[in-house]
């Protein structure tokens, strides 16, 4: 067997193996290893210190824990349920006012946290249930809830795109700006769904009855100021000093950690205990992203080694594509990765094989890295392994079904390509603010 043969059987024994359930991070050492070891010998040694080095010195990674913090900081500091009776009486004269205020609220959140599962399950503690009790369609509420909790992997200061910048090797902060758009095309496009919704079938989204909503002005005003703002407010210095040049994006996320301290003193939710949950899940997460960094950057460099790329590459170029049939060919690959493989995965071991292709087709790296922060919405989204899906289902009445659960996100799935086809047509929504911003 030739080293490029070797290297496919690799990646071959590498997909069945994930499918058994073994660990990724461990699986990708261990096979880095083993393959490693056999081509060059005790050199492997070497080159795992190294990479682990390398990747433990990444500055852009050292934005991820704090971000994480922050993220986990805020879903602790009991600001989940008073924003989101504010939205819900901002919006109570507009049709589905309860699914438009979920779904507002779930983006501002998730935005904030980052983190889809938190989002989507404590969305699911509050907002669900009182769609239900107010009437709604059980499958319009669990899309809502589903569809605006991932939004959080898309819309800047995101995780996934912290990720993918260090793996591609790209400007987060430019990243975050060509992100920004598009977030908000996705969200709004949410939001027109679920208005028309509202409007044609009314029946679906019930308005709310009057002594529920009918406050006075200052009630209201009062109501956003000390739930809405001081969020938005934390929100936007941090994506504010990135996107303008005032902080790296570690120093932001650094003072958003503190930001996200003040506000839990604030509202009165910062104990011992929530502290101690909030850096110990801030420890778990961040050590599952540096093994899988560690795992891949070792995976890769022996796949690369053994000529495995070039196979890749001359596969690829073999079947004469132009830019955009090499788009949607990368993305369909994506999309089909997600019924199986979290987000992580998928950018840290999959995305970088497409990465030494996108000069060949003249694709902008920053514009594919859109392109897939948008389609690994459809990895929360998509059946059987729609995890926004699996997450609201564990803590749902029992009378909702997967399946409904299922059949909701269906339509927001929808949103999601036909967010993507728009970003394909006009790529500027991607590149104009970059390209304005750092002319």
């Amino acid at each position: 067997m030739t080293d490029p043969q070797l290297a496919v059987f690799m990646m071959g024994l590498f997909i069945a193996v994930i499918f058994l359930g073994f660990p990724i991070a461990f699986t990708l050492l261990a096979l880095s290893v083993f393959f490693g070891f056999y081509a060059m010998d005790v050199r492997i040694f070497s080159l795992l210190v190294q990479n682990t080095y390398d990747i433990m010195a990444n500055d852009v990674l050292t934005a991820v824990p704090l971000f994480l913090f922050m993220g986990y900081v805020v879903e602790r500091s009991n600001i989940l349920d008073r924003l989101f009776h504010s939205i819900q009486l901002a919006a109570r004269n507009v049709p589905a006012s309860l699914a438009v205020a979920s779904l507002i609220t779930c983006a501002l959140f998730a935005t904030a946290t980052g983190i889809v599962g938190a989002v989507v399950t404590l969305m699911g503690l509050l907002a669900f249930p009182a769609m239900l009790k107010a009437g709604y369609d059980t499958r319009l509420a669990a899309g809502v809830i589903c569809a605006g909790g991932t939004l959080g992997i898309l819309i800047p200061p995101s995780i996934m795109l912290i990720v993918f910048a260090a793996a591609a090797g790209v400007s987060v902060v430019k990243l975050y700006a060509a992100a920004m758009f598009p977030g908000f095309l996705l969200a709004g496009l949410y939001l027109v769904y679920v208005l028309g919704r509202g409007m044609l079938s009314p029946h679906l989204a019930p308005k709310l009855p009057r002594d529920e909503t009918d406050v006075s002005f200052g009630v209201l005003l009062w109501a956003l100021a000390t739930s809405f703002l001081p969020l938005a407010v934390l929100i936007f210095a941090v994506l504010g000093a990135i996107l303008f040049g005032l902080a790296t994006p570690t120093e932001a996320a650094a003072v958003g950690a503190l930001g996200s301290l003040v506000l839990a003193a604030l509202y009165r939710a910062l104990t011992w205990t929530r502290l101690k949950e909030a850096v110990f899940l801030t420890a778990r997460t961040s050590a599952m992203v540096c093994f899988l960094f560690i795992g891949s950057w070792n995976f890769s460099s022996v796949f690369s080694y053994l000529g495995g790329e070039r196979v890749v590459a001359e596969f690829v170029l073999g079947l004469e594509l132009t830019p955009i049939t090499f788009l949607l060919l990368t993305q369909f690959i994506i999309f089909l990765l997600g019924w199986p493989l979290e987000w992580t995965e998928i950018i840290i071991i999959f995305v970088p094989i497409f990465l030494p292709l996108l000069d060949h087709f003249g694709v902008d790296p920053i514009f594919f890295g859109v392109l897939v922060a948008l389609n690994l919405q459809t990895s929360f989204l998509t059946p059987p392994m729609a995890m926004s899906a699996y997450y609201l289902k564990g803590i749902a009445p029992p009378q909702v079904q997967l399946t409904q659960i299922f059949a909701g996100c269906m339509p927001f799935l929808t949103m999601v390509f036909l967010s993507m086809a728009i970003v394909y047509v006009f790529p500027g929504i991607a590149t104009w603010l970059p390209e304005v911003i750092y002319r």
